[in-house]
C-alpha cells in the first residue's frame, strides 16, 4: 500500500475476515483502503449509504484499491437499532433503484426463496443436520417454502448486525461491509433486525418508521429467512470451533420455532 500513497503515510491493517482492509493517515488526512472492493461501492457512496469514495486505482497485477473517507465515529449499540434513523436508512436502501440497477449490471440475479434455501442447506454438515432442532427447522422451511414467495425484490445487505452500522461524530449514519449484498426479499434484512434487536410488541411501530405495515405474510417471510440465516450461523460457528456461540444460535432457533 505504501507505494500507492507514499512513504509518509502510516498504514495499519483494519482487521476483518479478509485481511484486505487498511487504515491510512498522514497529517490531517485519513483514508480507509480496501483491496478488490465491489464496483458496487461507487453507487453506495453516491447514495450516501457508505462513507464517500475518494478514489479508485487499478494496480499492474489487476487488483483494484479503493480509498474512502475514514470518519471518526462508533458502531451502533444494540439499543440504538430501535432509532428512527436506522429504520429510515434501511428504507432508503431498500427503495434505491440505482443500487438495484448496479447490482443487476454486475450480473446479480434476484434470489428466490428456494435458491437461498438450497445454498444454506448445502453448507450444513451431518452433525448439524442431525440436531433435532435443525430437523424441525428444515421441516418448517420446506412446509412454508411455497408461502414465502414475494414479488418485492430489493438490494439487501444480508448482515444488518449493529456492528455494521457506523454513526460518525457529526451524526451521520452509514451501513458498511457490503460484501454479502444481494437482490432479494427485504424480509431478509427486516427479519434479522427485528428478531435480534426489537421487542415484538414494537415491531409495528418500527416498521411504521420504515414505511411498511406488519402483515401476517411479512411475519411469516421474516421468520422463514431468520430460521434459514440461523442455520447458517450455527454451521459458521461450528466451523470456527466457537461452540459457545453455536449453542447460543441453537437456543435461539429452538425459541424461534
Amino acid at each position: 500500500m505504501e507505494h500507492i500513497l507514499g512513504q509518509e503515510w502510516e498504514i495499519v491493517p483494519a482487521g476483518g475476515a479478509t485481511g484486505e482492509a487498511f487504515y491510512a493517515s498522514y497529517e490531517d488526512q485519513r483514508l480507509f483502503l480496501k483491496r478488490n472492493s465491489s464496483p458496487f461501492l461507487a453507487v453506495l457512496s453516491a447514495e450516501g449509504i457508505v462513507p464517500k469514495l475518494v478514489w479508485t486505482k487499478r494496480l499492474e497485477n489487476g487488483d483494484v484499491i479503493t480509498a474512502q473517507q475514514w470518519l471518526p465515529g462508533r458502531e451502533l449499540k444494540p439499543h440504538d437499532m430501535n432509532h428512527e434513523r436506522v429504520a429510515r436508512m434501511l428504507r432508503k436502501i431498500h427503495r434505491s433503484e440505482p443500487m438495484v440497477g448496479m447490482l443487476s449490471r454486475l450480473e446479480k440475479q434476484p434470489l428466490q426463496p428456494d435458491m437461498i434455501f438450497q445454498s444454506v442447506v448445502e453448507l450444513l454438515d451431518e452433525e448439524v443436520l442431525a440436531l433435532p432442532v435443525v430437523k424441525k427447522t428444515l421441516n418448517f422451511l420446506l412446509d412454508e417454502a411455497a408461502n414465502v414467495f414475494s414479488n418485492e425484490k430489493v438490494v439487501c445487505h444480508g448482515d444488518v448486525n449493529h456492528n455494521n452500522w457506523l454513526l460518525t461524530e457529526d451524526n451521520q449514519l452509514y451501513l458498511i461491509d457490503w460484501d454479502g449484498a444481494m437482490i432479494a426479499d427485504p424480509a431478509i434484512d427486516l427479519g434479522m433486525l427485528l428478531y435480534l434487536y426489537i421487542p415484538e410488541d414494537n415491531w409495528s411501530s418500527w416498521l411504521n418508521m420504515y414505511g411498511k405495515p406488519l402483515t401476517e405474510n411479512l411475519k411469516l417471510r421474516m421468520k422463514w429467512y431468520v430460521a434459514l440465516q440461523t442455520l447458517s450461523s450455527i454451521q459458521f460457528y461450528k466451523n470456527k470451533d466457537r461452540l459457545q456461540e453455536m449453542d447460543k444460535w441453537i437456543a435461539f432457533l429452538d425459541e424461534l420455532l
